[in-house]
């Protein structure tokens, strides 16, 4: 007979999977995702050099996602299945990882339930970028590493997954190091192994160190990459401490609400409440190591990124790097509920974490999904003719990129960036890739020919701003814009005529 803490897990795990493929196709690619096709797309004696003068990023995501376009082709749904299937595969470790803190059923099912039902997992899930598959891989160490900590097992098994991990993000050198000072603090003893173990990691991650610092040297500056990302203070950290326990939500832009403040702080004041008494209990508790491990793979990992930031020329604070310790705390979270003496108060704190989270669930089906602008490029770019050359003058890289991508395999449509135009700003958080020669690049009077196209930005058609009232200097007519409105903000594409 199947216990009822099994067909509980299957019905949580049923959900998890679910709300990963909710709403999965309903926006386009966006840039980063983009790029991460766009590299999959190249040969494997290229993709690797085009990952590394990007700087940021080991190759080992891109080279996963190019075996499976290989397989099922560049449709979105296909594309997007993959982090999906990182993420439902993360289910297996998770549950090994509650097994071997022996953690009680109860525990299990609500660090489940936050698990699957995190806003910002669920986002992550579903993007085109190697963010689930960081968490599967690190849930897969955590998971190792607690079976090497309390049975001396797996060593070898988790150094592998380690490199594995490494090569998919450079935040998984934190997973390494939190490992190291666990064993460090409270098993010194097993402190040989995990150095050698540090040691194969560094050994194996050598080559791409050396492929990054040749490509740094040719040019590619970090500062370009994430020199946009502000450094930490207390509201990055409230930001991150409401992304570890928000249900369905996630602030998909800056314009957005940073949290759904009536849902997050009865939850955060449930947790905090619940703390407080297991910490009143604390000589109690028997399983006081299970508890260290998880502070330490959580405190660590933020300290050190924190650390960094203000260190380092450029910082490194976002909470999509940090996605390594979402599970650690979720764990810990359902401790303290669930592992509460008194039953009437657990019942009545595990009851409000149930209303918060359906109330969330609402919330997030009843509310209108967001329109994003670039979407826009790849619905107008079906206007241009493909019968002829079709050149088409863009302003920023942003725009660029999205159009060049929904036109790559056009052999007439050709994408030009047309730079240091006056008054026209724009986001340097996006940039074209180094290394891509697909958008050319000109300036105001490159913009020359009997006809061609522009497309471009603006919150409304106006021909005495740029770039229509330069068109209109240079004596070209224009001819009706096709526009689309998202955001706030129109995007236009429009046809350009030489006067005779």
């Amino acid at each position: 007979m199947i216990k009822r803490s099994t067909i509980l897990i299957g019905i949580i795990s049923a959900a998890y999977i679910a709300l990963r493929l909710w709403r999965l196709t309903d926006s386009c690619l966006w840039f980063d995702e983009i790029f991460s096709v766009h590299a999959a797309e190249h040969p494997w004696n290229s993709l690797f050099w085009f990952v590394a003068q990007d700087l940021i990023h080991p190759p080992f995501f891109y080279a996963t996602l190019k075996l499976w376009i290989g397989i099922g082709g560049e449709s979105v749904l296909w594309l997007r299945l993959l982090p999906v299937l990182f993420s439902v595969v993360a289910l297996i470790p998770f549950l090994y990882l509650c097994r071997e803190l022996k953690l009680k059923t109860p525990t299990t099912l609500l660090a489940l339930l936050f698990f699957t039902v995190n806003g910002s997992l669920i986002k992550y899930a579903q993007e085109v970028r190697m963010y689930s598959f960081l968490l599967c891989l690190s849930l897969f160490s955590i998971w190792l590493f607690a079976r090497f900590f309390y049975r001396g097992k797996n060593i070898w098994l988790l150094t592998l997954i380690n490199i594995f991990l490494v090569y998919t993000h450079y935040f998984g050198w934190l997973v390494i190091v939190s490992e190291v000072a666990v064993i460090l603090i409270l098993q010194r003893v097993k402190i040989r192994h995990v150095l050698i173990m540090l040691g194969i990691a560094l050994v194996s991650f050598a080559p791409w160190i050396f492929v990054i610092i040749k490509a740094a040297n040719v040019g590619a500056d970090l500062q370009q990459n994430i020199g946009w990302i502000a450094r930490p203070g207390f509201r990055s950290v409230f930001d991150l401490v409401f992304d570890l326990i928000e249900p369905f939500y996630f602030q998909q832009s800056s314009i957005d609400d940073s949290t759904k403040w009536f849902i997050t702080l009865p939850i955060l004041a449930i947790i905090g409440a619940a703390k407080l008494i297991y910490l009143v209990n604390w000589k109690r508790q028997v399983e006081w190591d299970r508890f260290w491990i998880l502070a330490l793979i959580t405190a660590i990992p933020i300290s050190f990124t924190l650390a960094l930031s203000w260190i380092l020329p450029v910082s490194v604070w976002g909470s999509r790097h940090l996605v390594i310790l979402y599970v650690p705390v979720v764990i810990v979270a359902a401790i303290y509920i669930t592992e509460i003496a008194i039953k009437p108060l657990k019942y009545i704190l595990v009851s409000g974490i149930l209303l918060l989270t359906t109330a969330a669930f609402v919330l997030q089906v009843v509310t209108e999904q967001p329109k994003f602008i670039w979407c826009a490029w790849e619905e107008l770019a079906r206007d241009i003719p493909a019968d002829q050359p079709q050149p088409v003058y863009v302003f920023e890289d942003l725009v660029a990129y999205h159009l060049w991508f929904a036109t790559r395999k056009a052999v007439n449509i050709n994408i030009i960036k047309v730079e240091s135009v006056p008054e026209m700003i724009e986001d340097k958080a996006y940039f074209l890739p180094r290394g891509f020669d697909g958008v050319k690049r000109t300036n105001a009077e490159g913009m020359n020919g009997e006809h061609f196209w522009i497309a471009f930005r603006d919150m409304k058609w106006n021909e005495k701003h740029p770039p229509l009232n330069i068109l209109a200097e240079k004596g070209y007519s224009l001819s009706e814009p096709t526009s689309l409105t998202a955001g706030g903000v129109n995007a236009y594409f429009v046809k350009v005529v030489k006067k005779r």
